[in-house]
């Protein structure tokens, strides 16, 4: 009887990463963390509302999620696709690499273009670009924990992933506010900022995906394999539900927040109490990412952390819709901080945990980011078509914790991983 062995390329990796892997991943992640969410929290609704120039701020809050929910239509492309396209990458500098820097260029250029916009379907066209871009540069950096990573690391080094994102918002929104003054300028700033954190990540090896073990790749074999039975494979399948529930959830919850402060709360200094709420989220996602997925590696369970963390959202989502107070947000903040954390860094881990094929990580994982990125692009638009229909923000963030609740349920429903 033949015994065949996986190739070394395609095998788990059992060798722990080093500090300086990690610092430079880490790095990179804050780079794009601010390039993504300076726009969102703050330089795409400022822009759209420059161009409108209205006095209705429903108008801007629902321009604001079309432009993001024509954006998510990309995302939805681009990730798993260029996930496969990554996986058969037979390039000498390796699989993931190449499209790290094509992702990372086409993100910038994008970035620095969708400045100069003065209509809005140019801030339209050129965020979806800009989206195009992260989505090329995450599929790929993603995929590299699971190409490199031992299982009994990744919820640290997850932890890695989500602690930047928390630092990235406040660095993000306080540069562009306090010191790139104007739209053009904190748009340049971010893909400048982007460009010099990702390329210290592009000098760490990658393993080269020998020719002979390329996979052949068409058009319609790539469309093929983006569907993944949830019947054959159902705990990627509820991996996956999870993940959108949670991440719309946390999506109505914070997307919209500069509108909740100017029109729901009426808040003279929105600008400046925006800036103390995400100080307080980031405070906890960086402490529970980092703490909670170091913990979970250690005990070997993933679902509980994963259970909690989702149940935890929905309570802030609630204290939101039913004390719509200044002080209440406060501790809002800090407690979707807490939950969200610790879901980026276990919920990541757990992910690499139930892909179907390990031939396959870079596009099975873009499809897995699909649940992160789209609720991110698509909750703007029905979270205004929610605020508007109900004319305020309760029913928001009562379907924020719904939502999140939903989530928690879903993934209690894998078997494979404890």
């Amino acid at each position: 009887m033949t015994q065949t062995t996986t190739p070394a390329v395609f095998a788990e990796p059992t060798r722990r990463v080093t500090s300086r892997w990690i610092a430079f991943f880490a790095i990179a992640w804050l780079g794009i963390w601010m390039a993504q969410l300076a726009p969102i929290q703050k330089l795409l609704p400022d822009q759209v509302q420059a161009q409108l120039n209205t006095t209705y701020w429903v108008d801007n809050v629902v321009a604001f999620g079309v432009i993001s929910g024509i954006s998510g239509v990309c995302a939805i492309v681009a990730y798993p696709l260029t996930g496969a396209l990554s996986d058969r990458t037979t390039s000498r500098f390796g699989r993931r690499r190449p499209w790290i820097a094509i992702g990372a260029v086409v993100f910038a250029i994008s970035l620095i273009l969708l400045g100069a916009q003065t209509t809005i379907v140019g801030i339209g066209v050129f965020w979806s670009l800009a989206l195009t871009g992260f989505c090329i540069l995450t599929a790929a950096l993603t995929a590299t924990i699971s190409d490199q990573v031992p299982v009994d690391q990744r919820g640290y080094v997850s932890g890695w992933l989500s602690a930047p994102q928390a630092v990235g918002i406040i660095l993000g929104v306080s540069l562009v506010t306090y010191v790139f003054v104007g739209i053009f300028v904190g748009y340049a700033a971010m893909a400048v900022l982007l460009l010099v954190l990702v390329t210290p990540f592009l000098f760490l090896p990658d393993a080269v995906l020998p020719r002979e073990l390329k996979q052949k790749m068409s058009f319609a074999a790539i469309v093929e394999s983006l569907w993944i039975s949830p019947r054959e494979h159902p705990d990627f399948g509820w991996t996956l539900l999870s993940r959108v529930l949670v991440n719309f959830g946390n999506a109505f919850g914070t997307t919209l927040l500069l509108y909740f402060l100017e029109f729901g709360l009426h808040d003279e200094n929105a600008d400046d109490d925006l800036l103390v709420l995400i100080l307080v989220y980031m405070v906890f996602v960086i402490v529970a990412s980092l703490v909670f997925g170091r913990w979970s590696d250690r005990v070997g369970r993933r679902k509980a952390f994963v259970f909690a963390s989702s149940a935890l959202q929905g309570v802030a989502a609630l204290l939101l819709a039913f004390v719509p107070e200044l002080s209440a947000a406060m501790i809002a903040a800090g407690l979707l901080g807490l939950g969200y954390g610790c879901f980026l860094s276990v919920d990541q881990a757990l992910a690499t945990q139930v892909l179907p094929d390990p031939e396959n990580r870079g596009k099975d994982l873009g499809i897995m980011n699909i649940a992160t990125a789209v609720p991110q692009a698509m909750a703007p638009l029905i979270g205004a078509g929610v605020v508007a229909l109900l004319g305020g923000f309760m029913g928001l963030f009562i379907l924020s914790g719904v939502f999140a609740f939903a989530g928690a349920l879903a993934v209690a429903r894998v078997k494979a991983v404890r």
